[in-house]
């Protein structure tokens, strides 16, 4: 491609993202996130457009560019990370021969800059994620690893936008064949708000399966994804099909009409069992005969960053599509593709996110006289990555009788997506670290110097969270326990009683103007066994909560003999069940009746 084609590509594909010169809350967020994270005065996300750069998300920055939200080229250092597509890290601009003429140097005072490309799909660069600051300064590997990270979070927004708008366009040329195929104009309308709604591709698989009606309704609709080369069939879990499984990937060189739809980019139409036989291999027409067809059609998925599979819609009888029904079926394929390069994509930031909460929950540290278990159960709704954690860590020690000191911690961030995932990292840290500096305070201290460091730092984390400690002493373990807006622990005793420890504060929401939380102190006698959790074990719709709690006390008293991972097992099972609407945490400590030899 051209220079030119290149920048036209590029610029549109700039256009398609919805952003220019005005904010934009997610921009916002992460140029106020390198702001904070660098410290640095200025932080931009920069998109290149024409003859200007815009900035939809800016922190630090006064005056008129300020005011515009835009600057011309002429005055840009983004440019440069732009036009050569690689990171531009500055320690003084002044002395730099390349860019010390840049008016906004000498104007503005941008002496030390650090930019990263902030990129497309294709790889395409859009803009950049910049740092500035108004004195020389030599950047830390630390500080240009996070803005790296940075930049591709920002970057993944950019591509998510992307993704979205290919699919409004998707659904545009929907209404158009609406207009000129009455008979097909309910089924594509109807495809068009069922595929804004799939998640992943198994569920755009399973939607295909009941979108084509009337006229057109098909005997069979098969989808088979490009990957690595291969096409592989996307099962029908509802009505399994051996041919499915027998050929479940196939080359896209092999001799099927499918590999040749893909190849060619084009609908290819099977008119018969014989036209089939006449052209394609004897694995076809047996593959054919097994689905029980007579005619078809295989149609290419082709999403803006490339193919992504091929649809296939056969019939029972003999069937050939007319020129409106063509447009129809072409019309129904890109809206597939483009789904399934969304569901796809999404699927991508949900196993960032996963990765991202799993890392939080770490194992659990061993503690002399003390026996523990945790459990993390995820939705089963896939794109529901909630903020659930738990945390267990040592203390240090500190002036007194205490002997051993361990803090546990369950805690829920509201929000179901990634935005949630990263924000419970952050609060998890920010505790943790809380409780560390002041090991001698209690939890109540710890949460309130929590919410305080988010409202300094205007980090929007809100939840409810149960934060405790367990000393042991002379006279045996005791509990210290502050609890915001969390459901309530269970303690189950030697005689296998239960109580709930119901004191509470309000939610943990900085910013409340709440009054100063309290703490909560208990002696935990030998054989007592307590059990912290989130509220996904007992809030589901239709149930009762409080009843929920009653049973989940049952359970406890029933169960409580077990080694711990098997109760917290057990109450998952029966509480939860295998699809849970939310996230699931637990964490449960025992204070054996006999210390450990």
């Amino acid at each position: 491609m051209s220079t030119k084609g290149a920048e036209d590509r590029r610029c549109e594909e700039r256009g398609r993202t919805g952003l220019s010169a005005r904010a934009d809350t997610n921009m916002e967020r992460f140029a106020a996130l390198v702001a904070r994270t660098l410290r640095a005065p200025v932080a931009l996300v920069s998109l290149v457009e024409g003859d200007r750069q815009v900035f939809p998300g800016l922190a630090g920055l006064t005056g008129p560019w300020a005011e515009s939200r835009q600057s011309p080229l002429s005055h840009s250092l983004c440019r440069y990370v732009v036009t050569d597509g690689e990171p531009l890290v500055l320690t003084d601009a002044r002395l730099d021969e390349r860019v010390r003429a840049v008016p906004a140097v000498a104007e503005l005072g941008m002496v030390a800059y650090a930019g990263m490309p902030l990129t497309d799909e294709d790889g395409r660069v859009l803009g950049s994620l910049c740092a500035v600051d108004t004195t020389a300064r030599r950047w830390t590997d630390a500080e240009l690893t996070d803005l790296a990270d940075l930049a591709a979070a920002c970057s993944s927004e950019l591509r998510l936008r992307l993704a979205s708008r290919a699919a409004e366009d998707a659904r545009a040329a929907a209404e158009e064949a609406r207009a000129t195929a009455q008979a097909n104009a309910a089924m594509l309308l109807r495809a068009s708000q069922e595929m804004a709604e799939a998640t992943s591709v198994q569920d755009v698989r399973q939607r295909l399966r009941h979108l084509v009606i009337g006229a057109l309704a098909p005997h069979y609709i098969g989808l088979s994804l490009l990957r690595d080369g291969r096409l592989t069939r996307v099962p029908d879990t509802d009505g399994p099909h051996e041919v499915e499984e027998v050929l479940g990937q196939y080359d896209t060189e092999a001799p099927f009409p499918s590999a040749r739809a893909l190849r060619d980019r084009r609908m290819i139409a099977i008119p018969s069992r014989e036209d089939l036989a006449a052209r394609y291999s004897p694995e076809a027409v047996a593959a054919f005969d097994s689905l029980g067809l007579t005619s078809a059609v295989c149609l290419p998925l082709i999403a803006s960053r490339g193919p992504v599979g091929v649809l296939m819609v056969g019939w029972n009888r003999h069937h050939q599509p007319d020129l409106v029904e063509q447009a129809t079926l072409n019309a129904l394929a890109s809206y597939t593709a483009h789904t399934v390069a969304r569901a796809l994509f999404l699927g991508e930031r949900i196993t960032v996110a996963r990765q991202l909460q799993s890392a939080m929950l770490t194992d659990l540290p061993a503690t002399p006289g003390l026996d523990s278990a945790a459990l993390y159960r995820p939705a089963a709704t896939d794109d529901m990555v909630g903020g659930d954690w738990y945390d267990s860590f040592p203390l240090p020690g500190v002036d007194g009788p205490v002997t051993s000191s361990l803090a546990i911690t369950v805690g829920d961030i509201t929000g179901h997506d990634i935005r949630a995932a990263a924000l419970m990292g952050q609060v998890r840290s920010m505790l943790r670290q809380a409780v560390l500096d002041h090991p001698a305070l209690g939890p109540a201290a710890a949460l309130t110097a929590l919410e305080h460091a988010c409202l300094s730092l205007r980090l929007p984390a809100t939840g409810s969270i149960l934060h405790a400690r367990l000393e042991h002493g002379a006279a045996g373990w005791a509990l210290t326990w502050s609890n915001a807006g969390h459901p309530p622990p269970l303690l189950l005793l030697p005689d296998r009683s239960t109580r709930r420890l119901d004191q509470h504060d309000v939610l943990f929401y900085p910013g409340l103007g709440h009054p100063p939380r309290t703490d909560h102190r208990m002696d935990l006698v030998p054989g007592s066994t307590l059990l912290l959790y989130t509220d996904g074990l007992v809030d589901r719709p239709g149930r009762d909560v409080e009843q929920a709690i009653g049973t989940t006390r049952a359970l406890l008293a029933a169960h409580g003999e077990r080694p711990l991972p098997e109760l917290l097992e057990t109450l998952a099972d029966e509480m939860a069940g295998p699809k849970a609407d939310d996230d699931v945490a637990m964490l449960a400590v025992r204070v054996p009746l006999r210390p450990h030899v």
